[in-house]
């Protein structure tokens, strides 16, 4: 299924499941999940997914909550809203488990844009740093695309693993390029002979 959906719903997205980043939870349940490349941890506050990252990048994570919460209080609870499972599924192929979960990525009005547009691309589909520039409107924007990209507080589930530079060459992902190729051939993507980007589409083994 791909994920393009029209203005609206974007709109719906962003209002309904993208909190802002001043709103504080008084206590975020947190979970391990043991993935192919990696412990994953979650981290949810009342059925809201506020981060997903790799155990090895743990500090990273509380980093970038730290920026959004007055204080950080993690609390272990058992696939706390779901998220536990959503993730096993992902890692046991279904692709799509992660894509309708609500969440809250804090951030700039930029960044959010920049992670919205993440959602829309499809698994088993790539983009360049330019061409997500070009559907913000903002062509030249490609590094600030960029940091964007490796300040997503929600690994997987906000796919910036799905974003490629130039000439579909693999890099630029803050769980490390590792992590990125096994995730895109997990998603059906051929790396064998590197990727071929058509400007303005997408690849996809799907189509």
């Amino acid at each position: 299924m791909l994920l393009k959906d029209s203005q609206m719903l974007k709109d719906q997205m962003l209002k309904d499941q993208v909190l802002k980043a001043q709103n504080n939870f008084e206590t975020l349940e947190t979970d391990i999940v043991p993935t192919p490349i990696g412990d994953v941890v979650v981290v949810v506050s009342e059925g809201v997914l506020l981060a997903l990252d790799f155990e090895d990048y743990r500090a990273r994570m509380m980093k970038l909550l730290a920026r959004r919460f007055d204080s950080v209080a993690l609390v272990s609870v058992q696939n706390p809203g779901g998220m536990s499972d959503r993730v096993r599924r992902y890692f046991a192929g279904e692709l799509t488990a992660l894509l309708e979960v609500p969440m809250a990525t804090g951030g700039t009005d930029f960044q959010r844009q920049v992670w919205q547009e993440l959602r829309d691309i499809a698994p088993g589909s790539v983009v360049t740093y330019g061409e997500l520039a070009q559907r913000l409107n903002n062509p030249k924007a490609v590094r600030a695309v960029g940091m964007a990209n490796s300040l997503n507080p929600i690994s997987i589930a906000l796919p910036c693993h799905r974003v490629v530079g130039a000439g579909g060459k693999l890099t630029g992902y803050a769980g490390g390029l590792g992590r990125k190729r096994w995730l895109l051939s997990h998603e059906g993507m051929d790396l064998s002979e590197g990727m071929k980007v058509a400007k303005g589409k997408q690849l996809s083994v799907f189509s």
